[in-house]
Protein backbone atom coordinates (compact mmCIF):
# COMPACT_ATOMS: atom_id res chain seq x y z
CA UNK A 1 0.00 0.00 0.00
CA UNK A 2 1.08 3.44 -0.86
CA UNK A 3 -0.21 6.02 1.19
CA UNK A 4 -1.51 9.52 -0.87
CA UNK A 5 1.06 12.84 -0.49
CA UNK A 6 -1.57 14.37 1.40
CA UNK A 7 -1.33 11.57 4.58
CA UNK A 8 2.22 12.34 4.47
CA UNK A 9 1.92 16.51 4.54
CA UNK A 10 -0.47 15.60 7.30
CA UNK A 11 1.16 13.27 9.49
CA UNK A 12 4.71 15.34 8.99
CA UNK A 13 2.32 18.49 9.56
CA UNK A 14 0.74 17.46 12.68
CA UNK A 15 3.99 16.10 14.04
CA UNK A 16 5.87 19.19 13.78
CA UNK A 17 2.84 21.22 15.51
CA UNK A 18 3.21 18.82 18.43
CA UNK A 19 6.43 19.36 18.90
CA UNK A 20 6.75 23.31 18.43
CA UNK A 21 3.79 23.03 21.25
CA UNK A 22 5.90 21.27 23.48
CA UNK A 23 8.86 23.30 22.88
CA UNK A 24 7.19 26.42 23.65
CA UNK A 25 5.31 25.20 26.48
CA UNK A 26 8.54 23.21 28.12
CA UNK A 27 11.25 26.12 27.12
CA UNK A 28 9.45 29.04 27.35
CA UNK A 29 10.68 31.88 30.31
CA UNK A 30 13.36 30.76 32.13
CA UNK A 31 15.58 27.57 32.10
CA UNK A 32 14.35 24.66 35.25
CA UNK A 33 14.84 21.10 35.36
CA UNK A 34 12.20 18.53 34.22
CA UNK A 35 10.24 17.48 36.79
CA UNK A 36 9.10 13.93 37.31
CA UNK A 37 5.58 15.05 37.17
CA UNK A 38 5.81 16.53 34.21
CA UNK A 39 7.88 13.90 32.63
CA UNK A 40 5.25 11.62 33.01
CA UNK A 41 2.72 13.94 31.67
CA UNK A 42 4.19 14.00 28.73
CA UNK A 43 5.31 10.41 28.51
CA UNK A 44 1.44 9.99 28.25
CA UNK A 45 0.53 12.24 25.97
CA UNK A 46 2.79 10.45 22.99
CA UNK A 47 1.94 7.10 24.12
CA UNK A 48 -1.75 8.19 23.47
CA UNK A 49 -1.07 10.13 20.56
CA UNK A 50 0.96 6.66 19.33
CA UNK A 51 -2.20 4.28 20.14
CA UNK A 52 -4.77 7.62 18.61
CA UNK A 53 -2.48 7.19 15.13
CA UNK A 54 -2.43 3.28 15.37
CA UNK A 55 -6.40 3.12 15.79
CA UNK A 56 -6.58 5.14 13.36
CA UNK A 57 -4.51 3.45 11.27
CA UNK A 58 -6.93 0.78 11.72
CA UNK A 59 -9.95 1.83 10.71
CA UNK A 60 -8.31 3.91 7.87
CA UNK A 61 -6.17 0.76 6.41
CA UNK A 62 -7.05 -2.02 8.06
CA UNK A 63 -5.54 -4.21 11.07
CA UNK A 64 -2.59 -5.43 9.53
CA UNK A 65 -1.04 -2.04 8.72
CA UNK A 66 -2.06 -1.09 12.63
CA UNK A 67 -0.59 -3.78 14.10
CA UNK A 68 2.81 -3.24 12.26
CA UNK A 69 2.82 0.33 13.38
CA UNK A 70 1.64 -1.25 16.58
CA UNK A 71 4.67 -3.95 16.72
CA UNK A 72 7.26 -1.25 14.97
CA UNK A 73 6.33 1.62 17.92
CA UNK A 74 6.93 -1.17 20.57
CA UNK A 75 9.95 -1.90 18.71
CA UNK A 76 11.44 0.98 18.16
CA UNK A 77 10.13 2.11 22.14
CA UNK A 78 11.89 -0.45 23.79
CA UNK A 79 15.14 0.03 21.91
CA UNK A 80 15.10 3.79 22.59
CA UNK A 81 15.57 2.90 26.30
CA UNK A 82 19.08 1.18 25.18
CA UNK A 83 19.73 4.57 23.60
CA UNK A 84 19.05 6.35 27.02
CA UNK A 85 21.63 4.47 28.15
CA UNK A 86 24.38 6.19 26.29
CA UNK A 87 21.88 9.74 26.54
CA UNK A 88 23.41 9.60 30.38
CA UNK A 89 26.87 9.34 29.59
CA UNK A 90 27.05 11.88 26.86
CA UNK A 91 25.51 14.81 29.37
CA UNK A 92 27.38 13.40 32.17
CA UNK A 93 30.75 13.61 29.53
CA UNK A 94 30.17 17.17 28.72
CA UNK A 95 28.60 18.36 31.82
CA UNK A 96 24.85 19.35 31.04
CA UNK A 97 23.43 21.68 33.63
CA UNK A 98 19.84 19.32 34.61
CA UNK A 99 17.94 22.87 33.93
CA UNK A 100 18.74 22.48 30.30
CA UNK A 101 19.24 19.13 29.46
CA UNK A 102 15.74 18.41 28.20
CA UNK A 103 16.20 21.19 25.11
CA UNK A 104 19.74 19.32 24.28
CA UNK A 105 17.28 16.08 24.18
CA UNK A 106 14.46 17.96 21.95
CA UNK A 107 17.23 19.51 19.12
CA UNK A 108 19.01 16.42 19.49
CA UNK A 109 15.97 14.03 18.44
CA UNK A 110 15.22 16.53 16.22
CA UNK A 111 18.08 15.96 14.23
CA UNK A 112 17.72 12.46 14.58
CA UNK A 113 14.40 13.20 13.02
CA UNK A 114 15.52 14.16 9.81
CA UNK A 115 18.80 11.57 9.87
CA UNK A 116 16.53 8.75 10.43
CA UNK A 117 13.58 10.10 7.73
CA UNK A 118 16.70 10.10 5.40
CA UNK A 119 18.13 6.89 6.06
CA UNK A 120 13.79 4.85 5.72
CA UNK A 121 13.98 6.28 2.52
CA UNK A 122 17.24 5.13 1.11
CA UNK A 123 16.44 1.98 2.73
CA UNK A 124 13.00 1.22 1.67
CA UNK A 125 14.53 2.44 -1.92
CA UNK A 126 17.00 -0.24 -1.44
CA UNK A 127 14.73 -2.91 -0.31
CA UNK A 128 12.69 -2.53 -2.93
CA UNK A 129 14.90 -2.37 -5.67
CA UNK A 130 17.43 -5.58 -3.71
CA UNK A 131 15.77 -8.41 -2.46
CA UNK A 132 18.61 -10.29 -0.68
CA UNK A 133 18.97 -7.54 1.26
CA UNK A 134 16.64 -8.78 3.59
CA UNK A 135 19.15 -11.54 4.21
CA UNK A 136 21.76 -8.96 4.88
CA UNK A 137 19.80 -7.51 7.54
CA UNK A 138 18.37 -10.50 8.98
CA UNK A 139 21.86 -11.59 9.46
CA UNK A 140 22.88 -8.30 11.02
CA UNK A 141 20.06 -8.25 13.65
CA UNK A 142 21.41 -12.16 14.85
CA UNK A 143 24.35 -10.87 14.65
CA UNK A 144 23.82 -7.76 17.19
CA UNK A 145 21.79 -9.93 19.53
CA UNK A 146 24.57 -12.12 19.79
CA UNK A 147 27.24 -9.19 20.62
CA UNK A 148 24.70 -7.33 23.10
CA UNK A 149 24.20 -10.44 25.25
CA UNK A 150 27.88 -11.57 25.16
CA UNK A 151 28.99 -7.57 26.13
CA UNK A 152 26.23 -8.01 28.77
CA UNK A 153 28.07 -11.23 29.73
CA UNK A 154 31.04 -9.93 30.20
CA UNK A 155 29.47 -6.74 32.06
CA UNK A 156 31.26 -4.50 29.54
CA UNK A 157 30.27 -0.73 29.93
CA UNK A 158 28.82 1.63 27.86
CA UNK A 159 31.49 3.49 26.13
CA UNK A 160 30.61 7.03 23.94
CA UNK A 161 33.36 7.27 20.65
CA UNK A 162 33.03 10.33 19.40
CA UNK A 163 32.23 9.66 15.24
CA UNK A 164 33.52 12.35 12.22
CA UNK A 165 30.90 14.55 12.31
CA UNK A 166 31.56 15.47 15.99
CA UNK A 167 35.35 15.46 15.87
CA UNK A 168 35.16 17.86 12.64
CA UNK A 169 33.33 20.37 14.25
CA UNK A 170 35.39 20.42 17.30
CA UNK A 171 38.24 20.97 15.19
CA UNK A 172 36.73 23.39 12.90
CA UNK A 173 34.25 25.71 14.85
CA UNK A 174 35.35 27.67 17.74
CA UNK A 175 33.98 26.72 21.11
CA UNK A 176 33.48 28.74 24.18
CA UNK A 177 34.99 27.01 27.17
CA UNK A 178 32.17 26.99 29.06
CA UNK A 179 28.23 26.98 28.83
CA UNK A 180 26.33 30.75 27.90
CA UNK A 181 22.96 29.62 29.47
CA UNK A 182 21.35 27.57 26.87
CA UNK A 183 22.34 29.95 23.87
CA UNK A 184 23.98 27.46 21.28
CA UNK A 185 25.91 30.69 19.93
CA UNK A 186 27.32 33.86 21.29
CA UNK A 187 29.32 36.54 19.97
CA UNK A 188 32.69 37.20 22.04
CA UNK A 189 34.50 40.33 21.24
CA UNK A 190 32.95 40.44 17.68
CA UNK A 191 33.63 36.94 16.67
CA UNK A 192 30.96 34.38 16.45
CA UNK A 193 31.52 30.89 18.50
CA UNK A 194 29.23 28.23 19.58
CA UNK A 195 29.09 26.56 22.61
CA UNK A 196 29.28 23.27 24.43
CA UNK A 197 25.82 23.46 24.08
CA UNK A 198 25.75 22.66 20.12
CA UNK A 199 28.42 20.42 20.29
CA UNK A 200 26.51 17.93 22.80
CA UNK A 201 23.34 18.06 20.12
CA UNK A 202 25.30 17.08 17.45
CA UNK A 203 26.69 13.96 19.91
CA UNK A 204 22.91 13.11 20.66
CA UNK A 205 21.83 13.24 17.24
CA UNK A 206 24.70 11.76 15.61
CA UNK A 207 24.93 8.89 18.32
CA UNK A 208 20.95 8.20 17.64
CA UNK A 209 21.55 7.72 13.73
CA UNK A 210 24.21 5.10 14.86
CA UNK A 211 21.60 3.16 16.80
CA UNK A 212 19.73 3.65 13.69
CA UNK A 213 21.77 1.07 12.07
CA UNK A 214 20.37 -1.60 14.19
CA UNK A 215 16.03 0.22 14.76
CA UNK A 216 15.95 0.31 11.11
CA UNK A 217 16.67 -3.01 9.91
CA UNK A 218 14.40 -4.44 12.98
CA UNK A 219 11.40 -2.29 11.83
CA UNK A 220 12.06 -3.48 8.18
CA UNK A 221 11.56 -6.79 9.35
CA UNK A 222 7.95 -5.90 10.87
CA UNK A 223 6.47 -4.05 7.76
CA UNK A 224 8.33 -2.95 3.86
CA UNK A 225 6.06 0.27 3.98
CA UNK A 226 8.38 3.62 4.71
CA UNK A 227 4.95 5.05 6.01
CA UNK A 228 4.38 2.83 8.80
CA UNK A 229 8.42 2.71 9.37
CA UNK A 230 8.63 6.33 9.60
CA UNK A 231 5.72 6.98 11.95
CA UNK A 232 6.84 4.42 14.22
CA UNK A 233 10.37 6.12 14.53
CA UNK A 234 8.71 9.33 15.18
CA UNK A 235 6.14 8.25 17.54
CA UNK A 236 8.72 6.53 19.46
CA UNK A 237 11.59 9.66 19.26
CA UNK A 238 8.95 12.39 20.20
CA UNK A 239 8.79 10.37 23.65
CA UNK A 240 12.63 10.04 24.17
CA UNK A 241 13.30 12.98 25.74
CA UNK A 242 10.29 13.01 28.33
CA UNK A 243 11.09 9.36 28.94
CA UNK A 244 14.82 10.20 29.92
CA UNK A 245 13.28 12.55 32.68
CA UNK A 246 11.00 9.88 33.84
CA UNK A 247 12.70 6.51 33.77
CA UNK A 248 16.00 8.55 35.64
CA UNK A 249 17.91 6.14 38.25
CA UNK A 250 15.41 3.51 37.11
CA UNK A 251 17.56 2.43 34.48
CA UNK A 252 20.08 1.13 36.31
CA UNK A 253 17.72 -0.93 38.09
CA UNK A 254 16.45 -2.80 34.50
CA UNK A 255 19.58 -5.03 34.23
CA UNK A 256 17.59 -7.92 32.13
CA UNK A 257 16.89 -5.26 29.33
CA UNK A 258 19.70 -6.10 27.18
CA UNK A 259 18.35 -9.32 27.24
CA UNK A 260 15.02 -8.56 26.35
CA UNK A 261 15.99 -6.59 23.30
CA UNK A 262 18.50 -9.00 22.07
CA UNK A 263 16.21 -11.63 22.11
CA UNK A 264 13.61 -9.03 20.04
CA UNK A 265 16.58 -8.56 17.53
CA UNK A 266 17.34 -11.82 16.93
CA UNK A 267 13.58 -12.96 16.99
CA UNK A 268 13.16 -10.24 14.26
CA UNK A 269 16.29 -11.38 12.59
CA UNK A 270 14.88 -14.76 12.45
CA UNK A 271 11.73 -13.11 10.87
CA UNK A 272 13.46 -11.58 7.82
CA UNK A 273 15.20 -14.20 6.80
CA UNK A 274 12.48 -16.58 7.43
CA UNK A 275 10.31 -13.99 5.34
CA UNK A 276 12.76 -13.66 2.43
CA UNK A 277 12.69 -17.54 2.29
CA UNK A 278 9.19 -17.48 1.81
CA UNK A 279 8.94 -14.99 -0.61
CA UNK A 280 11.49 -17.20 -2.97
CA UNK A 281 9.04 -19.78 -2.79
CA UNK A 282 10.98 -22.01 -0.31
CA UNK A 283 7.91 -24.64 0.72
CA UNK A 284 9.18 -25.65 4.54
CA UNK A 285 9.93 -21.26 5.39
CA UNK A 286 6.16 -20.20 7.16
CA UNK A 287 4.81 -17.01 7.04
CA UNK A 288 5.06 -15.52 10.14
CA UNK A 289 1.85 -12.91 10.83
CA UNK A 290 2.49 -9.58 12.48
CA UNK A 291 -0.04 -10.29 15.48
CA UNK A 292 3.02 -13.11 16.03
CA UNK A 293 5.49 -10.44 16.57
CA UNK A 294 3.37 -8.02 18.20
CA UNK A 295 2.84 -10.85 20.76
CA UNK A 296 6.63 -11.97 21.20
CA UNK A 297 7.52 -8.00 21.49
CA UNK A 298 5.37 -6.82 23.78
CA UNK A 299 5.49 -10.11 26.44
CA UNK A 300 9.04 -10.13 26.01
CA UNK A 301 9.87 -6.47 27.12
CA UNK A 302 6.83 -6.98 29.84
CA UNK A 303 8.99 -10.05 31.79
CA UNK A 304 12.53 -8.20 31.38
CA UNK A 305 11.04 -5.46 32.76
CA UNK A 306 9.28 -7.05 35.41
CA UNK A 307 12.05 -9.72 36.20
CA UNK A 308 14.42 -6.56 36.47
CA UNK A 309 12.59 -4.56 38.93
CA UNK A 310 11.68 -7.85 41.11
CA UNK A 311 16.30 -8.46 40.73
CA UNK A 312 16.51 -4.69 41.70
CA UNK A 313 14.12 -5.10 45.11
CA UNK A 314 15.89 -8.45 45.91
CA UNK A 315 19.35 -6.73 45.72
CA UNK A 316 18.03 -3.85 47.81
CA UNK A 317 17.00 -6.19 50.27
CA UNK A 318 20.02 -7.95 49.98
CA UNK A 319 22.21 -4.97 51.03
CA UNK A 320 19.96 -3.51 53.98
CA UNK A 321 19.94 -6.93 55.59
CA UNK A 322 24.07 -7.10 54.78
CA UNK A 323 24.24 -3.22 56.12
CA UNK A 324 21.71 -4.13 59.49
CA UNK A 325 23.91 -7.07 60.07
CA UNK A 326 27.28 -5.15 60.37
CA UNK A 327 26.04 -2.70 62.87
Amino acid sequence: MTEPLWAWIVVIGGLLIVLAVDLWIVDRGEAREFSMRQAGAWVSFYVTLAVIFGVILWFTSGPEKSGEFFAGYITEYSLSVDNLFVFFIIMSRFAVPKAYQHKVLLIGILLALVMRGIFIALGAAALERFGWLFYVFGAFLIYTAINIIRGHLKGEAEEVNENLLLRWVRRSLPTTEGYVGSKITVKIDGKRMVTPMLIVMIAIGSTDLLFALDSIPAIFGLTTDPFIVFTANAFALMGLRQLYFLLGGLLQKLVYISYGLAFILGFIGVKLVLEALHSSGVSWAPHIPIWVSLTVIGSTMVITTVASLIKARVDMRKSVKAASEKV
